[in-house]
């Protein structure tokens, strides 16, 4: 665990690749479906992280994970937020 955390400072992405490759038992039973775990992968993979990293076998998220679920949906949101005010600056328009 401690080495997705770590990788998790690089990259959701990676921190996720880690946990299919270890754990992959985890991200089976929080993700209903194949689909699903794609298109967390690719479109909120902060959020997908926080959701796998936080899904009990038996209650699912509950209480506390819901707020760190929340949070991975906010740097999902930065980090478009911040792409789209670079690639702006990048161009000249403001």
């Amino acid at each position: 665990m401690c080495l997705i955390v770590l990788a998790s400072f690089i990259s959701a992405r990676l921190a996720i690749f880690l946990v299919w490759l270890f754990d992959n038992e985890r991200l089976t039973l929080a993700m209903p479906s194949g689909l699903v775990g794609l298109l967390g992968f690719f479109l909120l993979p902060w959020t997908m992280l926080a959701y796998a990293v936080c899904y009990a076998p038996i209650g699912g998220v509950t209480g506390f994970g819901w707020f760190i679920v929340a949070l991975g949906f906010l740097a999902d949101l930065g980090s478009y937020g911040s792409s789209d005010r670079a690639r702006r600056r990048r161009s000249g328009a403001y």
